[in-house]
């Protein structure tokens, strides 16, 4: 890094009274002694109120000129951690850090002085408006008097939560799992290691360990706050209902006016000052905190300290909602404030970012219900994210989603395939996802009728908008397209899903997280989506594409699927229309779903139709 040449902002280097003649020179010769001793005596007092003499004594040693560089040699021959470097930025970017709390940790007074003048905004006075933002290290280093020996001393003041961190650290967990190496055991665990605060949120949770572990950390004096989407309908009679049993433990329970489809924990997490954010963890994924999602789902979980940005930034989430939360009330409980983060003032790490859909929303508190969210029209936080990266796409994408109805995403991912036919585009669906020839051609009907009828623009987006699957558009457009299929007709209670909800582009990027690809999830719902880049998340990218192919194969290599066409078409005791879950194309599914309505005689009886859950076979036509 080097300096251009520049005049300290907050304070000029010439002294006010040299801008005109010096009143000195009155009565004195210009060669006289004694004029150039009261001159020197003049401009030293001078420069010293400037703010360009010697430090105060006790205040830190300086040896560092107007012009010097934090990193004289850059950043990559750096002695210092990136972890060491991100705790300067959030150091001199809390608010609660003044010059007094800098000068007391031995930080040199030209520094801080600098440093404050130049947070506080061309006013000079810290909290109003024109406040300023150390957005990288650059920032910082462009202050005049901030070189090499003010950043060390700045490392030093920001304390030991460097000591021994992994930065980043992180985990993925990849479901199903036996239980206790799941992403619900590593829930627990986390909650368990909480030493100050633990924010959830959260649309289902049934894990009775889990909320056994919620309750001894507010006996240990943790703060426990959860966003629970239950809690909207646990409250019409809430005795006996899992939000009323959190109360009752001490765990404060609100709900907000939108589904609650966040999937996210973060432990000790930056609510009182931002330095918090380099040893908090995140946990945050696909996965629901239910024994299914654990145990049986396709799911992924990940858990990630060491990333202040991302933390700083699921934490200013959380407080957004808590904000414009109800209160579940069963239990007296003494609710608490955290510091308020301004996601524009949150340290930007490009290889990494969250995007949520509480972006598509405003505020306002209603007479009758309270603080109240609603859609903010023309806005599109995740789906344009995703469009902008499959439109980015170079070498591939692949695509792992419980739902593909998204017409943004869609629209973007056949284009793609238009504009690069040899680009591998590969999706894999649940099998609720999958649609025949006939029911597109109705679906396509019903959205032209729709359209005809429509008299406004928003009649007209909503009818785009609406419920319209696009697994048929992709295979019919030469895109490679499979399903995870397990059923003739799809019932929750005994579906395997394929719940996952991840994106990956050209194996460098992986954005994953809560959002599922529909207009109900961007507009409807709280969502979020992580954006990992490789070159910071390797091992985690890495994870993901292994993941991916390994259900792409999905008992393939076994011939699952030829063997139970053999038993359909050959067997003679009932067929099986419940079957182990394998990975099949668009013409697979269609196949097999045509030999058993060929075989089987009740398959379409209304008691088939109306309670698929209680048949797993059917008989077989003589």
């Amino acid at each position: 890094m080097s300096k251009t040449p520049r005049f300290d902002e907050s304070r000029s280097t010439q002294p006010a009274s040299l801008s005109r003649e010096p009143q000195l020179w009155r009565g004195f010769g210009r060669s006289s002694a004694v004029f150039r001793a009261a001159l020197v005596a003049l401009l030293a007092a001078a420069f010293a109120a400037a703010g360009c003499g010697e430090d105060e004594p006790g205040e830190g040693v300086s040896s560092d000129g107007e012009l010097d560089s934090v990193l004289p040699n850059g950043k990559a021959d750096s002695p210092y951690s990136d972890c060491q470097l991100d705790a300067v930025l959030l150091l001199v970017n809390d608010p609660k850090v003044d010059a007094d709390v800098l000068k007391a940790a031995g930080v040199h007074s030209r520094a801080v002085r600098n440093l404050m003048d130049r947070r506080a905004g061309k006013d000079l006075v810290a909290g109003t408006e024109d406040d300023t933002f150390f957005a990288d290290l650059e920032a910082v280093d462009a202050v005049p008097y901030v070189g090499a020996a003010a950043l060390s001393q700045l490392i030093a003041a920001a304390g030991e939560g460097c000591v021994g961190q992994v930065y980043p650290d992180y985990e993925t967990i990849f479901s199903p799992q036996p239980y206790e190496v799941s992403h619900l055991a590593k829930a627990r665990e986390l909650i368990e290691g909480a030493k100050h605060s633990v924010d959830i949120a959260m649309y289902s949770f049934s894990d009775a360990k889990i909320r056994s572990a919620l309750g001894d950390a507010v006996a240990r004096g943790v703060k426990v706050r959860f966003l629970f989407d239950t809690a909207n309908e646990d409250r019409k009679n809430p005795a006996g209902t899992g939000s009323a049993a959190l109360e009752a433990v001490g765990v404060d329970v609100r709900y907000v006016n939108k589904i609650m489809h966040h999937k996210f924990l973060i432990v000790d997490g930056p609510q009182e000052s931002p330095m918090q954010a380099l040893t908090a963890t995140l946990l945050s994924g696909s996965g629901n905190w239910s024994n299914s999602a654990g145990t049986r789902y396709d799911e992924n979980t990940t858990r990630v300290s060491g990333s202040p940005e991302l933390l700083l930034r699921f934490q200013a989430e959380f407080n957004r909602l808590w904000k414009n939360s109800r209160d579940f009330v069963s239990a007296p409980l003494v609710s608490f404030e955290t510091m308020p983060i301004e996601p524009t003032r949150i340290l930007d790490d490009p290889k990494v970012d969250a995007k949520f859909t509480s972006a598509n929303f405003t505020t306002y508190v209603s007479s009758r219900n309270g603080p109240t969210f609603t859609v903010e029209a023309g806005r599109d936080e995740i789906a344009d994210k995703l469009v902008e990266l499959i439109d980015g796409a170079e070498v591939s994408i692949e695509l792992a989603s419980g739902h593909l109805r998204s017409r943004k995403v869609s629209e973007a991912l056949l284009r793609k395939r238009v504009e690069r036919k040899d680009l591998p585009i590969r999706i894999y669906l649940d099998g609720q996802e999958y649609i025949s020839e006939g029911t597109q051609a109705v679906q396509e009907a019903e959205l032209a009728d729709c359209l005809v009828d429509a008299q406004t623009e928003k009649q007209n987006q909503d009818c785009l908008d609406k419920g319209y699957l696009y697994s048929f558009e992709m295979q019919r457009a030469g895109i490679e397209l499979r399903f995870k299929h397990y059923a003739y007709r799809w019932h929750y209670a005994y579906a395997p899903q394929m719940h996952d909800k991840f994106l990956i582009v050209d194996h460098k990027v992986v954005a994953s997280g809560s959002y599922n690809l529909s207009d109900n999830a961007e507009h409807g719902t709280m969502e979020n989506s992580i954006l990992y880049d490789a070159s910071r998340f390797p091992v985690l990218v890495e994870g993901f594409v292994e993941n991916f192919d390994s259900m792409w194969e999905l008992a393939r290599a076994d011939e699952t699927y030829e063997k139970l066409m053999a038993e359909i078409e050959t067997g003679t005791g009932p067929i099986p229309i419940v079957y182990d879950a394998m990975s099949l194309t668009w013409a697979q599914v269609t196949a097999l779903k045509e030999a058993l309505r060929d075989h089987c005689s009740d398959l379409e009886s209304d008691a088939f139709r109306t309670s698929p859950e209680k048949h797993y076979t059917c008989t077989r036509v003589p």
